[in-house]
């Protein structure tokens, strides 16, 4: 018997004609509708309606992450707009920020600056329909494809677990959604229904985003009162033994200490913790990581993003404390 889908309020528009492989399709479609008894009708209705759309295949070849050195890609985000925007932001959410805060531990600085990073405060949450990009990412962009078709499956039980029309749903063009810009997987698993109205809505309820921002960091292990990063004085010798492509917090505090790299903060020797390099104008910085800047990188795995949060959450934390 297979799953009953009335409850969803929307039309389904004719298959539009698109450039994906059918025998991918064919199989995908068999693949969810039998893992999760769907009707193979409705999910082939669904998915025939996505477009491929090549502005998204160029877009995810050219993150800002990658395609900017850290001195350029701070003035994105570090600005005074975005800085006394995230004030006001502040100011309008301060009961539930500093509610959400108490609770799980994530100061309110660090939700404000993650809101202010991928929206501007919902302001620019994306104007690709999630259909589109996911299918144009799962069926036309063999480097994720795997990945993008697990999230095209996970989109389509989220559209059915949350009365969510498929066919209008706008995101980014890697199909992130709402104003925290949670992809599908993350949306079923972590958002949270902070209003208590029954219902997780990512787009317009500002309950439902902040406290599911919160609860995504402290699920990724966010630690209470911890620190996130700080710039270290080491030469190139001492630091080439810690450093490395990959993000992970696979050295220690007293390991650095032993080569001789200063820490501020009173941490204990056995404390996990990360180096990398930030490109500034004038050379390279050379920076630790805590546990709670690898966390932070759960959310957007790229250094640089963390640093812009931590960042934009000190700017904006200042602010607020001293007017």
């Amino acid at each position: 018997m297979k799953t009953a889908l009335c409850c969803l309020a929307f039309m389904l528009l004719p298959a539009a004609s698109v450039a994906f492989d059918t025998p991918q399709i064919d199989s995908f479609v068999t693949t969810v509708a039998d893992r999760h008894d769907l009707d193979a009708g409705w999910v082939r209705d669904i998915v025939s309606a996505a477009q491929r759309k090549q502005s998204i295949l160029d877009a995810i070849s050219r993150p800002a992450e990658k395609a900017k050195p850290w001195h350029e890609y701070r003035r994105l985000f570090i600005n005074e707009r975005r800085i006394s925007d995230g004030v006001a932001f502040w100011r309008e959410h301060r009961e539930i920020l500093e509610q959400v805060a108490a609770d799980c531990g994530v100061p309110a600085g660090v939700i404000v600056a993650i809101l202010g990073i991928e929206t501007h405060y919902g302001n620019r949450s994306g104007g690709y329909r999630v259909l589109d990009a996911l299918a144009t990412l799962a069926f036309a962009y063999p480097p994720r494809s795997e990945f993008f078709r697990s999230e095209l499956e996970q989109f389509l039980l989220l559209t059915r677990e949350h009365a969510i029309d498929p066919l209008q749903a706008q995101g980014s063009y890697a199909g992130a959604m709402g104003a925290p810009q949670f992809i599908s997987s993350s949306y079923r698993r972590y958002a949270v229904d902070g209003s208590g109205d029954g219902r997780v809505d990512l787009w317009q309820d500002w309950r439902d985003v902040i406290g599911s921002v919160a609860n995504y960091l402290h699920e990724f292990g966010w630690r209470r009162n911890e620190p996130v990063a700080e710039q270290v004085a080491a030469g190139e010798a001492e630091a080439a033994q810690f450093l490395g492509d990959k993000i992970e917090l696979i050295h220690r505090a007293g390991d650095l200490r032993a080569a001789d790299i200063p820490l501020r903060y009173a941490i204990n020797d056995d404390m996990p913790v990360l180096m990398f390099e930030l490109e500034q104008e004038n050379g390279r910085e050379r920076w630790v990581g805590y546990n709670n800047f690898y966390v932070i990188t759960r959310y957007n795995r790229s250094t640089m993003y963390a640093m812009a949060v931590r960042d934009l959450s000190t700017e904006i934390s200042m602010r607020v404390n001293t007017q």
